[in-house]
C-alpha cells in the first residue's frame, strides 16, 4: 500500500504541474508580443512621418521645432537635421521611390519642400494656392505624382515629381477638411479621410484626376492605410475612436474595429497586420489589428501622444512619431532587448532651406491637435546610444519556471509513484 506521506507528495506535485504548465502558457505570448526596441529622440512635436527604402532611412517632421529629423534604421540614430524657414509649420511626409526625395507638406506657408535624400538638403519648394493649409500627402507610383491634403481649402492638389509643378486640383466634397491620404495601388486611386466637416472618405482616380466615390465613415476620419494583400483601406475615426474597414472594390464600409484608432494608420506587409496610433482613447498606446481576423491581437506603449505612422520593410519594424515628448518609438516583434538614443549635438548636419521651382505663391494656415498624456519608453540594445539597457523580466521568468517545471517533472518521476520491490520480512 501506498504511504499517505507519498499520496500527499504525489498530490502537490501534480498540481504544482499544472499551475506551473498555465504560467509557461501565459509566458510565451509575452515573450513574442511586438514591443518598442528603441526610443530615438528628435525634434519638438515629431508629427509625420515617412520610411525611404532606397536608403534605409526614417524622416520625421518636428511641427514646432521647423525641421525634419533623419534616422537610420540601422543603428537608429539621427544622422541629419534639415531646417526649415521658422514658424513654417511642417505636418506630414511622402517618399518618392523613383526620384529619391521627400516631399514635406509645410502647412504654414503652404508649401512642399522636397529633399533629396542623397544629400539631406532641400532641393525645391513647390508653392500651393493661398490658404490651402496642406497636411497629409501620399506618394503615386504609377503616376510619378505627389497627393497633397490641403485641410484649410478642402482640396486635393496634384504634383508631378519630374516637374515639381501643381498639374491640377481637385476639389473635395463641401465643408472637407481633408487629413491624410493613401495610394491603392490595385485601382490606381487615392483615399482621403475628409476629416473635420464630413465624416466622410473621398476617392480620386488618378487617371481622371476626379473623385470617383464618396464614402460616410466614422466621426472625424484622420488616418488612412491600404492594405494591399486584402483590398481594404483601413481609416481612423478620431472622434468615434473606431477603425472603418473599406473594400475598394465596393467602396463600401464592410467593418468597424472599435474603441481603438484616433490618428495615423500604416499597414505591415511583412505580417498583413495594421499598426494604428492611439493618442487620445489610450494615450501614449499603439494598437495592432490583424486583418485576417479584423481583431486587435496586440497594444504597444510608446511615447507621449503618438501621431504618425511609418512602416519599415527593409527592418520589420514600425516607426511612431511622439508629439508629446519629442520623441519616436520603434516598434520590432523580434527583438527583445532595449536602449535609449538621444538627438546627435552639433556635429550633425543642419540645412536651412532655399527657394525653388513652381507655381503660385504663399500664406499662412496650421491646424492643431489635442494633448495626451503617459507612459513609458522601452529601448534596444541594438542601439548604439546612451541609455542603460532593461532588464529581460521576461525572458528571466520564462528560464525560471521552464527550470521549476522540470524539477516538479523529475520529483513526480521520483518519489510520486511506488516501485515494485520485492520486501523481506513481510
Amino acid at each position: 500500500m501506498r504511504s499517505p506521506s507519498r499520496s500527499r507528495l504525489q498530490r502537490t506535485a501534480i498540481v504544482f504541474f499544472g499551475l506551473l504548465l498555465l504560467e509557461s502558457a501565459w509566458l510565451v505570448p509575452l515573450a513574442n508580443a511586438q514591443q518598442v526596441v528603441a526610443t530615438v529622440k528628435v525634434g519638438t512635436t515629431p508629427y509625420g512621418i515617412a520610411y525611404d527604402s532606397g536608403k534605409g532611412e526614417v524622416f520625421v517632421v518636428n511641427r514646432d521645432s521647423d525641421n525634419v529629423s533623419v534616422i537610420s534604421d540601422s543603428t537608429n540614430e539621427v544622422v541629419a537635421t534639415v531646417a526649415l524657414p521658422p514658424d513654417s509649420g511642417p505636418y506630414s511626409a511622402a517618399y518618392d521611390s523613383a526620384k529619391g526625395e521627400v516631399f514635406v507638406t509645410v502647412s504654414g506657408t503652404d508649401t512642399i519642400a522636397v529633399i533629396s535624400d542623397a544629400t539631406n538638403t532641400i532641393v525645391a519648394t513647390i508653392h500651393l494656392a493661398v490658404g490651402n493649409g496642406p497636411e497629409g500627402i501620399t506618394y503615386d507610383p504609377g503616376k510619378g505624382e505627389i497627393f497633397v491634403a490641403n485641410f484649410v481649402s478642402g482640396t486635393v492638389s496634384v504634383i508631378s515629381d519630374s516637374t515639381n509643378k501643381v498639374v491640377t486640383r481637385v476639389p473635395l466634397p463641401p465643408g472637407s477638411g481633408p487629413y491624410e491620404a493613401a495610394y491603392d495601388s490595385a485601382k490606381g486611386e487615392v483615399f482621403v479621410a475628409d476629416g473635420y466637416g464630413t465624416s466622410n472618405v473621398s476617392v480620386i482616380s488618378d487617371t481622371t484626376n476626379s473623385v470617383v466615390a464618396n464614402i460616410a465613415v466614422g466621426n472625424d476620419p484622420f488616418g488612412v492605410a491600404y492594405d494591399p494583400a486584402k483590398g481594404e483601406v483601413f481609416v481612423t475615426d478620431g472622434g468615434d475612436t473606431n477603425t472603418s474597414i473599406i473594400s475598394d472594390t465596393t467602396n463600401t464600409v464592410i467593418g468597424t474595429i472599435v474603441g481603438v484608432g484616433v490618428y495615423d494608420a500604416v499597414y505591415d506587409s511583412a505580417r498583413g497586420e495594421i499598426f494604428v496610433s492611439d493618442a487620445g482613447s489610450n494615450p501614449g498606446l499603439v494598437s495592432v489589428i490583424s486583418d485576417s481576423t479584423n481583431r486587435v491581437i496586440d497594444t504597444v506603449s510608446v511615447g507621449n501622444e503618438p501621431i504618425g505612422l511609418a512602416y519599415d520593410s527593409g527592418k520589420g519594424e514600425v516607426f511612431s512619431a511622439n508629439s508629446g515628448n519629442g520623441t519616436v518609438s520603434v516598434i520590432s516583434d523580434i527583438n527583445m532587448s532595449t536602449t535609449t538614443t538621444s538627438a546627435p549635438s552639433s556635429s550633425s548636419t543642419s540645412i536651412s532651406s532655399p527657394t525653388s521651382t513652381s507655381s503660385t505663391s504663399s500664406s499662412t494656415t496650421s491646424s492643431a491637435t489635442a494633448s495626451a498624456s503617459s507612459t513609458t519608453t522601452q529601448s534596444s540594445s541594438s542601439s548604439s546610444g546612451s541609455g542603460v539597457p532593461e532588464f529581460p523580466y521576461q525572458l528571466v521568468g520564462a528560464s525560471f519556471f521552464t527550470i521549476l517545471l522540470a524539477g516538479a517533472y523529475l520529483l513526480i518521476r521520483s518519489r510520486g509513484f511506488p516501485r515494485n520491490r520485492s520486501r523481506v520480512g513481510v
